[in-house]
């Protein structure tokens, strides 16, 4: 008896029921005869999660049932290998994103976290022994087995990025860097993982075992996926929100084919059930309620119809629920529905409802034009006692005017020659008759009126670019569009910290260098 108080083949059974498939399922069975299995689940940290990640989540629990030692991988760099579905700036945001929700759904099924082991993808894939074995696959793998094994995974387009092709070789040596006897996946992952068993003992590494979960349908009786709104619901969505794409979910009377409804009954609500039962409610004409203690009966009264889709469906609903209300209350906070907007920004919608294009259409810091600049004259306004006008230089063939409301506030010889920091792509605009050429981010507050300009790193050269921690890949805009307003929407959620460093929805303010910091204001808006 092993340590669960099982024995290996009762642990065989737990980690293998309801699974499509198993590959090396001999050495599974050697391995249990001597210890407890290792063994991890990986997710790209892409889309946000829906209510079909509770189907490996279940398996996660017979896992543990069985005595596995169990890892869960945030793949945030196979995110952005996979045709960037993640930004580079957005990967930290939802590590922290998915790492929330997965400990929630984990917690809402009785799941104890502490025999969990919970691994960011980055914490080791750029290592210098992980990436000398990426070369050394490069130099074994043809293009065609890279692109066959990402096939049903990878998104495929016209003309693939190279970062595809990599994608499965950095799955496969995620099973020797996270030190495992097998990987769990869903059944799409099968290509992937034959490559693994090809090319690891090329390297030098063993074969893992494979367990392969089947594709639960979505609710349109295709693949569950993040990018198709209609076939998922979301882990936050409401109860009205529930029933209403339950309601549109294909489960058609007698059909128990790529029927969504039916299949998460299957792979989540059955498996997960305290007593192992599943009631559907039916009005007394219609036979009463009824309670099923497995699959198999479920399955045959719905094929002859005894179940109508009009009982099952409210069933589902009703259980649903009851498993993601605990996680709608973890994201409740006002920090976590911060976190849901940064790591989610929302698109604004061009007309006829369809979201804009991403990269041009994101609320992101990375849009903003931020540099270090020294300002080398400064004047007051002629006709304008609270402003002054100064010159700057931002790195560029010449410099640039800027005014600013500074002038009672702080001395003029402060900012003779001070290095500071200054958005650079506002739409120029006149102030009193100058035109003001770009903005001096200062630290501000109104009451008592109080602004110290942002300093950045000592040894900052005019002209470095100055950006918020994780947002540091992409190019700003040539300009801000004002009718847009993203400065004005990202501005709210700068200030300083504790520590007087400057910050945007907690993360820092930096240079190649270091932190930008401001002299002595804490908390204070940055404007």
């Amino acid at each position: 008896m092993g340590e669960a108080g099982l024995t290996p083949d009762e642990k065989y059974h737990l980690i293998t029921r309801n699974l499509q498939e198993v590959l090396q399922e001999e050495k599974l069975k050697e391995v249990l005869k001597e210890r407890d299995l290792k063994v991890y689940w990986g997710t790209a940290t892409t889309g946000k999660p829906h209510v079909a990640y509770f189907v490996p989540m279940s398996k996660i629990a017979d896992f543990l049932k069985a005595g596995c030692e169990v890892t869960i991988l945030f793949a945030d760099l196979h995110a952005y290998l996979d045709n960037m579905k993640a930004p580079w700036e957005l990967l930290a945001q939802r590590v922290i994103y998915y790492e929330t929700a997965i400990k929630a759904m984990l917690q809402s099924i009785g799941v104890p976290l502490d025999k969990l082991k919970f691994v960011k993808g980055t914490d080791y894939q750029l290592s210098r022994e992980y990436t000398l074995d990426v070369y050394k696959l490069t130099s074994l793998v043809t293009e065609h087995d890279a692109k066959k094994a990402g096939a049903e995974v990878v998104k495929q387009v016209d003309h693939p990025l190279l970062s595809g092709l990599l994608y499965p070789g950095l799955q496969a040596l995620d099973e020797e860097y996270l030190k495992v006897d097998a990987q769990f996946g869903g059944v799409d992952q099968r290509k992937i993982f034959t490559f693994a068993e090809k090319y690891l003992p090329s390297l030098g590494y063993t074969k893992r075992c494979h367990l392969m979960n089947p594709m639960v349908p979505g609710l349109t009786g295709t693949k569950m996926s993040s990018s198709e709104e209609d076939s998922k619901i979301d882990l936050l969505d409401g109860a009205s929100a529930v029933k209403k794409k339950l309601k549109k979910a294909f489960c058609e009377p007698g059909n128990v084919t790529d029927n969504g409804v039916l299949s998460f009954v299957k792979f989540v609500l059955l498996p997960l059930s305290e007593n192992g039962e599943f009631t559907v409610d039916r009005k007394p004409e219609n036979g009463g309620s009824i309670t099923f203690k497995d699959y198999e009966s479920l399955e045959k009264a719905f094929a002859d119809e005894s179940i109508h889709p009009g009982d099952l469906k409210p069933a589902v609903e009703r259980e649903l629920n009851r498993l993601m209300e605990p996680v709608r209350q973890v994201f409740q906070t006002p920090d976590m529905k911060a976190l849901i907007s940064r790591a989610y920004p929302p698109l604004p919608k061009k007309k006829g409802g369809q979201a804009a294009n991403a990269a041009s259409e994101e609320i992101s810091p990375v849009r903003l034009d931020l540099r270090v600049g020294r300002i080398i004259s400064v004047e007051k306004h002629p006709d304008a006692d609270t402003l002054y006008v100064e010159k700057v230089d931002l790195g560029e063939e010449q410099s640039r005017t800027v005014v600013s409301g500074l002038a009672g506030l702080v001395p003029m010889e402060t900012l003779q020659d001070y290095v500071g920091v200054f958005l650079c792509n506002l739409k120029p605009q006149k102030m009193r008759g100058i035109e003001s050429q770009a903005m001096l981010m200062c630290a501000s507050i109104d009451d008592p009126r109080c602004v110290e300009p942002l300093m950045p790193p000592e040894g900052s050269a005019v002209g470095d670019r100055v950006f918020v921690e994780s947002y540091n890949t992409g190019s700003p805009d040539e300009r801000l569009n004002p009718k847009k307003k993203i400065w004005e929407k990202l501005q709210p959620d700068m200030k300083t910290s504790e520590e007087c460093v400057a910050q945007w929805s907690g993360n820092p303010i930096m240079t190649k260098l270091g932190l930008v910091k401001c002299k002595s204001m804490k908390n204070a808006p940055i404007k």
